[in-house]
């Protein structure tokens, strides 16, 4: 019977000590979040009152694609700028490979040779093809290098414009007040804005 009341008090105290071991945890997790929020605002007004802060986040950006995003606490902009870049240099290693193959073909053609892939299919591709298609890969390959080079500037610019947008004031009391006047001696209206 006493082993019984002291098994049922052992196990009575360690849940005691695990709800306010959770307690203490969630608290500190609770404070911890605080501390990172405020954190997070004073460097977002360090960010606002910094007039170098567009040149400094298109610098950065300029260095590494997105790392002005991250100077700005704006990271989940990170992937969208690697995804374009990378799918333009993917093509462009893509088609430079397809010119290069066609290219290759069209020369042992010329050299007399007659061993490569392209008489191996079902409608074999004639010499001249060749030429047609290595056109069209060394078009796609200089489109994809320029849409590389865009998402690159785009990046900088990005970062910039959003620099910008945090310096630019939005505060509660912007308003608009329409006055409209009617002046009899002019005999017309008068519209005034006060902002």
């Amino acid at each position: 019977m006493k082993v019984k009341t002291v098994d049922f008090f052992l196990i009575l105290l360690l849940i005691c000590n695990i709800n306010f071991s959770q307690r203490i945890q969630n608290n500190l997790t609770i404070k911890d979040s605080i501390f990172e929020q405020s954190k997070r605002s004073l460097r977002l007004k360090r960010l606002i009152n910094d007039p170098l802060t567009p040149s400094k986040a298109a610098f950065y950006s300029a260095i590494i694609p997105g790392l002005g995003q991250a100077y700005l606490g704006k990271a989940w902009k990170i992937p969208i700028i690697y995804s374009a870049i990378g799918a333009s240099l993917y093509y462009f290693d893509l088609n430079n490979k397809e010119m290069n193959e066609y290219r290759n073909a069209y020369k042992r053609r010329l050299n007399g040779f007659f061993d490569d892939r392209f008489l191996e299919l079902a409608i074999p591709i004639t010499t001249e093809q060749l030429l047609l298609g290595m056109e069209f890969h060394k078009n796609y390959r200089d489109i994809a290098l320029v849409l590389a080079a865009l998402s690159y500037m785009l990046n900088i610019l990005e970062a910039n414009v959003s620099a910008h947008l945090l310096q630019f004031n939005v505060s509660e009391d912007l308003s608009v007040t329409p006055n409209l006047i009617i002046d009899e001696e002019i005999r017309g209206l008068r519209l005034a804005l006060k902002f």
